[in-house]
């Protein structure tokens, strides 16, 4: 039986306590595979990461950068984290859902759609590069890593407030991108937390796309 999906809204929390859950999680629920999956939801103080790749050339060189670096387990290139930016950390056991990294993947992208959709933004994917956008702005970016086909990493979707920490960076390694919000397109403005609390029931409203208990706990 695979067991409920809860999302928790975890407020504003440093990268390295984040990344200390997760790993924390999929140590345990590769010992116990009956352990329920998660998502995490949160925003972080504000951070630069890089996933694995011998390619560096998106930091820029980095001794600039005026916040921490941390190289990760996911993949992808450079991306900011910070204030009025959601981060969704979904730690899902693959090894019940068909290990399938590209379904996955895509479910993740078609539920920040789905959410934009519900500040009326008419959002998109774009050809061979993962994550969402708008005409030709990028809001929310993907990076997720996989260990014993159990994830961790995930999506961050920008939601308000300052963004020139990216202009330190070629976010995600594509020249000349130009990142946006849910503030800017649609000139509205919510915080982190209340667009957590949408993320949190809609990606709970497509767990069965992935193949999880269609009934979900969530707490956000």
């Amino acid at each position: 039986m695979i067991e409920q999906l809860q999302a928790s809204w975890l407020g504003r929390i440093g990268y390295a306590e984040a990344l200390e859950r997760q790993e924390e999680l999929v140590r345990r629920k590769r010992a116990n595979d009956s352990l329920g999956d998660r998502l995490f939801l949160l925003e972080h103080e504000p951070v630069y990461t890089i996933g694995r790749t011998s390619d560096r050339s998106s930091l820029r060189g980095g001794s600039h950068l005026p916040y921490a670096l941390f190289p990760i387990n996911r993949g992808g290139q450079a991306t900011y984290h910070g204030p009025g930016q959601l981060v969704g950390y979904p730690i899902i056991d693959l090894r019940r859902r068909g290990q399938d990294l590209h379904r996955y993947l895509r479910w993740i992208e078609e539920a920040l759609l789905a959410l934009l959709a519900t500040f009326y933004l008419q959002a998109q994917t774009r050809p061979s590069l993962t994550g969402v956008w708008v005409e030709d702005r990028k809001i929310a970016s993907i990076g997720v890593g996989v260990r014993h086909w159990i994830t961790m990493h995930g999506f961050a979707l920008n939601v308000c407030g300052d963004l020139s920490a990216f202009d330190q960076i070629v976010p995600c390694g594509i020249a000349n991108v130009k990142m946006t919000s849910i503030e800017k397109e649609s000139g509205g403005t919510w915080t982190v937390e209340q667009v957590a609390a949408r993320a949190g029931k809609l990606f709970a409203e497509r767990n069965d796309e992935l193949g999880l208990a269609p009934r979900t706990h969530v707490n956000a």
